[in-house]
């Protein structure tokens, strides 16, 4: 089986990295050529085009930045839909909404390939160390055949059903990871203004029901202020900005969504796009 892999960014370099590791075939594009050097060096082979890896690949896998940068890869120019053909298969693990899903899936099929859509729950370190959830929906028979690859980048995977699942169950999680984020950040610099001490915060959150990876992890980056990336910013808001979207697509109001969104966008505004999501923080806590 010939694995091709579209986007090297810091989530997709870590995946395909360890399909690498794990001894598949696999040929990797970026949009970057240079992004490809270090998978290169670790086995893999080097793609020209998103059209070049789907016709020479089994199942071709992308993990792109959003959904405009998704529809290009697979629709345009010596892109994925030119070149997938014969019952090959492409699997979309990016962050997108369920229409930018379904109208990949459908050029897909018109092309005589089959489509899985399959975003992921993690982010850096998960990436790294193979355990990230894998939230598929699409072709049953592309899953199956993608599983051996799946467990290699994932600790659990899921079958949703039809396209657009994979996606809205994504935006749910992230919707819920930013808001427990947001009243995080809210509730530590309440605390420090009100005198205590910060550590002290992070200990009794740990200690109780609350207690999670993400309040440990991002807490410690709140407590020496210091965002090394390992979730961008600017996607965590391009995620929230498309749950909300779907909110008014289904008719369910989020409140508290639309109101994470709108804090998000204050942190892009202030120049964190390319920091990590806790650094949301910087906006929240006032002189």
């Amino acid at each position: 089986m010939k694995y091709g892999f579209l986007g090297l960014g810091i989530m997709g370099s870590a995946m395909a990295a360890n399909l690498v590791r794990a001894g598949f075939d696999v040929t990797v594009w970026n949009r970057n050529a240079a992004k490809c050097d270090q998978l290169v060096a670790l086995g893999a082979k080097r793609g020209m085009t998103p059209k070049e890896v789907a016709s020479t690949c089994d199942i071709t896998i992308a993990m792109l930045a959003d959904p405009e940068a998704a529809l290009q890869v697979a629709l345009g120019k010596d892109g994925v839909v030119e070149g997938i053909g014969e019952g090959r298969g492409y699997v979309d693990m990016s962050t997108v909404d369920d229409k930018t899903a379904g109208a990949i899936a459908e050029r897909i099929a018109a092309a005589g390939g089959r489509f899985l859509e399959g975003p992921v729950s993690g982010t850096k370190k998960p990436a790294e160390d193979g355990t990230l959830i894998i939230l598929a929906a699409g072709d049953r028979s592309l899953y199956d055949d993608a599983a051996p690859a799946f467990d290699k980048m994932g600790k659990k995977r899921l079958f949703l059903g039809e396209v657009g699942q994979g996606a809205r169950m994504k935006l749910v999680v992230n919707s819920i990871m930013g808001g427990m984020l947001a009243v995080f950040c809210e509730g530590m610099a309440l605390g420090k203004k009100g005198g205590l001490d910060p550590a002290e915060i992070l200990e009794v959150l740990d200690a109780g029901a609350m207690a999670n990876p993400m309040f440990k992890g991002k807490g410690g980056m709140l407590l020496e202020g210091k965002y090394p990336t390992n979730f961008p910013l600017k996607h965590m808001q391009k995620d929230l900005r498309l749950a909300v979207a779907l909110g008014d697509e289904l008719g369910q109001p989020l409140h508290c969504g639309a109101s994470v969104n709108e804090l998000f966008k204050r942190a892009r505004a202030a120049g964190h796009a390319d920091e990590d999501i806790a650094a949301v923080y910087q906006v929240v806590e006032l002189p």
